[in-house]
Parts: C-alpha cells; structure tokens; sequence
C-alpha cells in the first residue's frame, strides 16, 4: 500500500506518511486506493482483532507491519459499548478511553506506531480545541524519542479540558494560545515551511491530518455498522459530531473499505461553513466563533481536503453527504430534553448529533457520542442543576499539578519557547 498527497502523486509508504504527518506540498496523506473487505465476516472478532484485519492492508511494506496485532491490542484496551438512547436511536459511545473522549482512538494508535517507528528526535505539533490535546498528552507522555508540543486556545476550552492536556509536563509541553483554534491550526502549518523547524528537529503532527489518526478510526464505525446490521437486518446510518471532519472522513473511509453503511450525516455546531457549501457549491473558511460544543469549534476545516480528494465534484460532494448546523440553544434544549426523557447527560457535541438525528427519518440512526459529560461540567451543571459525578480516570488527571506556558500567536515566539524548553530537559 502506498500514500500520496491530496495536491500531487508522489507515492511513499505507511511509515513516511505518519512520520510527516503533512504532505511537502501541504496536502494531506490519502491511501493510493481503499481495499474491500468482507467486514461482515469480522462480526465475532474483538475489537482489537477486527481493527487490525481491517487495517493489515494500509500496513503493507510497513517496517512494523509485524507488529499490528500487539499495536491495537495496546492502544484498544478499553471498551466501546453501544447502547440504547430509545429503540430507534444507539449512542455509539466513544468515550471510555483514559481521557474520556474519541480522539483516545487515533492518538493511542498512532503513539504506539510512532513509538516503533521513531529513530531520531521526532517533534510533535498539534492544535487542539479540546479533546485532541488530552489525548495525545496521554497516548505520547513518556514516549522516547518524541516530545509533543500542543497548542490550544487559551480560555476557550472547559477547565477540565486544559487540565487534561497542562498536567504531564516531562515531554509535553503545552501551550496556551491568545486566540482561536484557527489560529494554533495555522500555527502548526507554517511550522511545516519554516527552515528553523527543519533545522532543529524532525517534525510531525498528530492532528487528523495525520492519517496515522484516521485509518484506526474506521474500525469504530465497522463495530457500529455490524451493531446495525444485526438488529436492523440494514446497512447503517449514522450521525456524526464533527468539526475539523477527521472524524466523519473516517466514515467515509469506513464505508469505502466495504462496511455496511448507508447513510452519514454530519452535525456542526454554529460554525458551519460545511452545511453552507452543501447549500451554495461555495466553500467559504471563516474564523470560528465560540459554541457550547467547543471541541468542533472549527471555521476552516483541515478535512475537508479529503473529502473533497474522495468525492471529486461537488455534486458528488453534496450527493454523498448532508449537514446541519446546530446552534447554542437547540443544544441546550437537546440536553435538557434528554435528560428529562431518558435521565441521561450527554455532552453538548453528543446534543449536536441528537439534535440533527431528531430532524431524520424514523429508520434507526445511530448517535456518534464523541465525549463523557463529566469534561463540561460548567455547561451542563448549571444547564441540569445538578453535580456530575467525576469518572476515576478524569479524577486521576484532574489532581496532577498544572504545566503550561500561555503566550501569543506569533510563529517566532512559539518557535523559540519550544527550543528553550526541550533543550533545558
């Protein structure tokens, strides 16, 4: 199996493409074709055991193609149950890995692969806008060879987020941007073209733009869709929470593959510049404004190259794909609702996709719920008037100390505290 950039047709293999984490010509990593599999014959399987069966094809030529099984056994060892909102209406949860949220998926693989792979100081870069930091601080703290450096808007991420991601220090450094999501994504880019990153250290990312974070993702919808196919006798239909749309690219990358899937629709929060290209054929990026869903606070998307790439024109776009915007209030009435129907919390990306499910047909829809709803006590609190119980893993985090450097989005000063950091350790 070999990978090429979104913008060009250099083809390298599985190890090149994670360890670059962008494209030199700033295009994303794409699979040169999607392999079909019988993924009905997996329907047994562990989870572990069916990730790799599905991923053994993208592994081909890869210097740890041997190594797959005990990958995903690693990096897969909690659980992903699927459970019942009412009977038309499965909650595909996401979020019982050790930072309570789906990203725990990709970060956890990607370390384990990285952490093989890596021969040389490797940087990471990432930006977050809420669950990625946490989990890639978690995946890669302790790795050798790799020191991870995460930028996240200050003061636009929950408390308990932040605290997940500025608590490990060592080989985590985390840094507190004065400004927005875009901003730190931007940030990260320009690093990629900056000679004084390629001087200093080989650098990486371990945002979805990174495919080593997509590929493993498939596997979550391989389990739903299976979960579908036996209680429905139907090929499934899901309603993704996305913001950057690595996860819903993981969807359709899922479905390309051969899992029994019919439908996915995506839910935004109020940033939707993805509902308002289905609508008017224009892509127009914008900077994100601040919802209740912060994690998919998002106004330039990195994926929607890809899925741009796969779907080739818009009328392919808009024929594969539908999209809602869900605002600040409708997500407050969707959790309030559901937690006077079901006594059930979800977190507000959750309210986004239950929102959107509310709006489709009366055939079965399973629900992506993406995060616990313990990491935004200060929305849902005072929403429900009541106190969330704070899970073991979260409460574990939450009492480490707090390491973090708050500083502006300027590309020099973020380039020179990185080096004066790694290099005092």
């Amino acid at each position: 199996m070999h990978y090429h950039s979104t913008r060009g047709t250099e083809f390298i293999n599985f190890d090149t493409a994670i360890q670059s984490g962008l494209a030199p010509d700033g295009g994303l990593y794409v699979p040169e074709k999607f392999p079909k599999l019988d993924v009905k014959a997996l329907a047994q399987a562990s989870y572990p055991v069916m990730t790799e069966a599905l991923l053994k094809p993208f592994f081909q030529n890869s210097a740890i193609e041997s190594q797959l099984s005990d990958i995903c056994h690693q990096a897969f060892n909690f659980p992903t149950p699927i459970t019942a909102l009412n009977a038309h209406t499965p909650l595909l949860e996401l979020f019982h890995g050790p930072t309570l949220a789906f990203k725990d998926y990709g970060a956890r693989f990607l370390a384990e692969c990285m952490n093989r792979l890596a021969k040389q100081k490797t940087t990471l870069m990432i930006a977050t806008s809420g669950d990625t930091g946490s989990a890639v601080a978690s995946a890669f703290h302790g790795k050798e060879n790799i020191q991870v450096v995460i930028l996240y808007p200050q003061g636009k991420i929950s408390d308990r987020q932040a605290h997940q991601i500025n608590c490990w220090g060592d080989n985590i450094l985390a840094l507190a941007v004065n400004g927005t999501f875009d901003d730190c994504q931007a940030l990260v880019k320009a690093a990629f073209h900056d000679p004084n990153w390629q001087a200093y250290t080989h650098l990486s990312t371990a945002n979805s733009i990174n495919i080593g974070r997509l590929l493993p993702q498939m596997s979550y919808y391989a389990l739903g869709s299976l979960y579908y196919w036996h209680h429905y006798g139907a090929n499934a239909r899901f309603v993704v929470p996305s913001g950057n749309l690595g996860n819903v690219t993981a969807a359709y990358w899922a479905r390309e593959i051969g899992c029994p899937i019919a439908e996915i629709v995506v839910a935004t929060n109020a940033n939707s510049v993805v509902p308002d290209y289905l609508r008017t054929g224009e892509y127009q990026p914008r900077a994100s404004v601040a919802t209740l869903a912060n994690a998919m606070d998002v106004g330039h998307p990195s994926n929607f190259e890809r899925l741009q790439y796969l779907f080739k024109n818009y009328d392919t776009f808009k024929k594969n794909m539908s999209a809602f915007a869900v605002s600040d209030a409708e997500i407050t009435a969707t959790i309030k609702d559901i937690y006077q129907r079901y006594n059930q919390v979800i977190c507000p990306h959750t309210a986004t996709a239950c929102f959107v499910r509310n709006q489709l047909s009366d055939e079965p829809w399973i629900v992506v719920s993406t995060a616990h709803a313990s990491k935004f006590e200060q929305v849902i609190e005072p929403m429900l008037n009541i106190t969330l119980p704070i899970p073991d893993a979260l409460n574990r985090l939450l009492t480490k100390p707090q390491h973090f450097i708050p500083l502006e989005a300027d590309e020099k000063i973020i380039f020179n505290t990185v080096k004066r950091y790694f290099d005092a350790l």
